[in-house]
């Protein structure tokens, strides 16, 4: 069985998506009778990029500015994986993200979550358009699609009308650089960012509204200064603010060094941030998963989060709870963790008992047994 799997987004530095095709690839690649065939978006290929594309957040930024650049790149790409496919025998084609290529033949899809649908102002006009042209119709298209919850399982049969056994979940996994570490471990990385093992709270994800980080960010306000002095935010992201749109009570945080903002990350370093964290906050307001949660989890880290969306299939009990909404009972669930060792100590255990059940192995098992029945086998 031969698979074509859309690498593009490799293109990009690694995100949630991004993560996802690597370890995916890498997990697919020990199951027996699959081969794989990556499509990297202007170049077919066996191995998986180590780095980003050169230049691309300069190039995207670029693009934005050009009327029709969507339906350029899609045009370019789609020539590109045409040519490829003349000198390869692929049985069935997988597309992880919103808009598949055309493809005569079988393909699955995976959606990740309906951003799209329920926050469609965080994407920009031309990309929503772009999703809204191209989505329905791939999902039509696809013989299965996969999702990474029960959850965004259940909004997608509904959203599209789509039967049971078309939707499948494939729960994600966790790499293995996310496990607990002596504090010890970490002092050459962390001090070289100023910090200090177990002593700051942390947030991860691409900085964006659904993110909801003004939940974290008024939360750790609500501190004691000194607190707030001996405990610093740090934000690890994606930028998606610039300084100068920052209001007042931010700039003060950051001048204070009360939050700190330490933008992209690489995959070692965040995997280092994480297991030195005190806490890790997790305020979104809508998660087709929540990778950060599960990496915490699996470092050891106890997770303050939201009850919304697929959050509490992935922290179970292991997860200090709070609502979206509500800036003082995370700053309260915060101080907890900080004063009762009993209550820390028991998330910590929960969390990386509940972070066992998830793995990149099941995730490409799930995966590879949707491909053999889209495929008859």
């Amino acid at each position: 069985m031969r698979v074509a799997l859309n690498a593009r987004i490799l293109q990009a530095p690694r995100t949630g998506i991004g993560q996802y095709v690597v370890a995916l690839t890498e997990a697919l690649r020990k199951q027996a009778g699959l081969d794989l065939e990556l499509f990297l978006g202007t170049a077919w290929g066996a191995d998986l990029p180590s780095e980003p594309l050169p230049g691309y957040s300069r190039r995207t930024s670029l693009a934005k500015r050009v009327p029709g650049a969507y339906r350029i790149r899609r045009w370019l790409e789609q020539s590109s994986f045409d040519r490829g496919l003349k000198h390869r025998q692929v049985d069935l084609y997988h597309e992880p993200t919103l808009w598949p290529l055309e493809f005569d033949g079988p393909m699955v899809m995976t959606l990740h979550d309906l951003t799209h649908v329920h926050y469609p102002q965080t994407q920009p006009a031309d990309r929503l358009a772009e999703i809204e042209r191209h989505v329905g119709r791939a999902v039509e298209r696809a013989q299965s699609v996969l999702t990474d919850s029960e959850h965004v399982a259940g909004e997608v049969r509904r959203h599209f009308g789509l039967s049971e056994d078309r939707v499948i979940v494939a729960p994600l996994g966790c790499a293995a650089r996310f496990h607990p570490r002596p504090y010890q471990a970490l002092e050459r990385t962390l001090s070289g960012l100023g910090l200090v093992a177990g002593q700051y709270l942390i947030c991860v994800g691409t900085l964006e509204p659904r993110k909801n980080l003004e939940l974290a960010l008024q939360a750790h306000a609500l501190l004691s200064a000194s607190v707030r002095k001996g405990l610093p935010l740090v934000i690890v992201g994606m930028p998606g603010w610039r300084t100068e749109q920052l209001d007042d009570t931010l700039k003060t945080a950051l001048a204070e060094g009360c939050v700190r903002m330490l933008g992209y990350q690489s995959d070692a370093v965040l995997a280092e941030l994480i297991a030195g964290a005190r806490v890790l906050l997790f305020p979104s307001l809508y998660e087709g998963f929540g990778l950060p949660v599960l990496e915490a989890m699996a470092s050891g880290v106890p997770v303050v989060l939201t009850r919304t969306s697929s959050l509490p299939e992935v922290a179970g009990e292991a997860g200090v709870y709070v609502d979206a909404q509500d800036p003082q009972g995370m700053s309260v669930a915060i101080q907890r963790l900080m004063e009762d060792e009993t209550l820390r100590q028991r998330c910590r255990t929960l969390g990386l008992e509940r972070a066992k059940a998830f793995s990149w192995q099941r995730c490409a098992r799930i995966t590879s047994d949707v491909y053999r029945k889209v495929l008859g086998g």
